[in-house]
């Protein structure tokens, strides 16, 4: 029988461990991404076959969160957190350990099933932890730790990378992780007693229909994007998604409670990671590949840069939720996503000489505007809704973050290579002898600049370097202003429908979004 001492640990021994492990899954995301060129470099590995190393893990994460979730109110949430855990240092651990990209796409799948389970697991294991109050501050601390993982994740995966090479940030991540396991004997287990089970029509055509999207979204520039397996895959999609709807409006007790849908200040909560994944996400991926392959900076250098983006996301989640008791929280959602967006649109000044003072600008613009907004978010999903449906919401919530990063991170890699395309296949002429365009959007997009230099005859390289950068940084330019118009046009539309009351609001919703003056 355990002491009260040890009976008052136990929640804050919860909030810890979850808050950690949890933390760390958004790193394992953002961090791979510094480390891509060098597992290129490393294993000669093709564009689409390195992408799936970021898409396998997020698709994962995404595409299985539901039916994680279910499993663990069914066998139990300590268990399915313990079996993450477990899940995901075995297959980040072996993702160092071995050197055929194939073998690690799939280890990366099986990690984000694992980080998943811990998500899910995690969440419950707080919910069951915590009551009231204490419930939204615990929720606001675990949406803090994902923000924070995902900001540093890029930083301490560039030092990582240049002091012991690509293989070492899989290697701390599995340690960390392990090490959340000694907290396992601290924690309380807990299951619905109502739980039926898996919603397994529901998970293979959700899932199913994340993979065919991602999938074309990836080929699309490699094939074409009127290539038949590129709209048949777009047909699945569509075709995947109408039936996930059919079979959810079909359960008693679905695990994607489509009535949510139906509160306008629900859905807003839920498009804003959305709309950030595609103003912050993509730019945590792809701007180290810029800095690397076509800035010429080191990967400890391009982390440090990172720190610019990253370190007010650090910060102002704590400032945010200071502020809202003054604010409105819909003005301070609406007022992150036009910073995101203002950021994005002056980040068109970058190139490969720019230097560190022209970054930091653009750079804290966007950091302090997705800061203010992860303050927020985690505590306003489950408060936008009945407390008897906090899990449903925190659930939902967490599938459409996942499902926006991974599909925004398909759609912007595959924007940059077919506009680096178009823009090489304009000038490709003058420079004979330089390969076909396509190979060469690819590489530079892995950050791969300095090993298509070497392929040109040394006295075209100068020119042929020039040009294939200004190709390249060009497109950035044109996605930063997609992004910037993205997040532009969503900041009224959100403010919008979070000023709209819920049919039936209730005192906790108030409290996490105050209604409109």
């Amino acid at each position: 029988m355990s002491t009260p001492a040890a009976r008052r640990a136990t929640p804050l021994i919860t909030l810890i461990a979850v808050c950690v492990s949890c933390g760390l899954l958004p790193a394992s995301l953002t961090g791979t991404s510094i480390a891509l060129p060098a597992i290129g470099s490393d294993l000669g590995a093709a564009l689409v076959s390195l992408q799936w190393v970021v898409n396998a893990y997020n698709l994962a994460f995404a595409g299985v969160m539901l039916a994680a979730g279910a499993l663990a109110d069914l066998l139990g949430r300590k268990r399915m957190f313990a079996t993450g855990l477990v899940v995901f240092v075995a297959c980040t651990a072996g993702v160092g350990l071995v050197s055929d990209i194939v073998t690690i796409d799939v280890l990366r799948a099986v990690a984000g099933i694992g980080a998943a389970m811990v998500l899910t697991a995690g969440s419950a294991l707080l919910a069951q932890a915590y009551s009231g109050p204490a419930q939204m501050k615990a929720f606001g601390a675990l949406g803090s730790s994902f923000g924070l993982g995902l900001a540093l994740g890029p930083s301490t995966s560039g030092i990582l990378v240049d002091l012991w090479g690509w293989r070492s940030v899989f290697l701390v991540h599995a340690a960390i992780a392990l090490a959340v396991l000694v907290a396992l004997p601290s924690l309380r287990e807990s299951r619905d007693p109502e739980a039926t089970g898996v919603d397994w029509k529901g998970t293979t055509t959700f899932s199913g229909g994340l993979v065919a999207l991602t999938l074309a979204l990836v080929e699309g520039p490699q094939r074409g994007w009127a290539d038949p397996l590129v709209l048949a895959l777009f047909a699945v999609f569509a075709v995947l998604i109408a039936g996930f709807v059919v079979v959810e409006r079909a359960q008693v007790r679905p695990m994607f409670d489509l009535n949510l849908f139906r509160q306008p200040r629900f859905v807003a909560v839920c498009l804003m990671p959305v709309l950030l994944a595609f103003g912050f996400v993509c730019l945590l991926v792809f701007l180290p590949s810029f800095f690397i392959g076509i800035a010429g900076m080191g990967p400890q250098q391009a982390g440090l840069t990172m720190l610019l983006l990253t370190v007010p996301v650090l910060v102002f989640p704590v400032i945010a939720g200071a502020v809202v008791k003054a604010v409105p929280t819909h003005v301070l959602l609406g007022l992150s996503l036009v910073l995101v967006a203002a950021g994005a649109a002056w980040l068109t000044t970058i190139d490969r000489d720019a230097a560190t003072a022209t970054l930091i600008g653009p750079l804290l613009v966007i950091g302090t505007g997705v800061g203010i907004s992860f303050g927020l978010l985690d505590g306003a999903a489950i408060g936008t809704v009945d407390p008897a449906r906090a899990g449903m919401a925190a659930g939902m919530f967490n599938t459409m973050r996942l499902t926006g990063e991974a599909v925004a991170i398909a759609g912007m890699g595959s924007l940059l290579v077919s506009l680096t395309q178009d823009r090489l296949a304009d000038g490709i002429a003058a420079h004979p002898g330089t390969g076909e365009v396509g190979e060469i959007a690819n590489d530079l997009a892995q950050g791969k600049l300095g090993e298509v230099a070497a392929t040109v005859p040394e006295a075209a390289r100068g020119g042929f370097v020039e040009f294939a950068a200004t190709a390249y940084t060009g497109a950035f330019h044109t996605v930063l202003w997609i992004l910037a118009a993205v997040c532009a046009v969503g900041a009224p539309v959100i403010v919008l429908m979070l000023r709209e009351r819920a049919t039936t609001p209730s005192p906790e919703a108030d409290a996490a979004l105050p209604a409109a003056s």
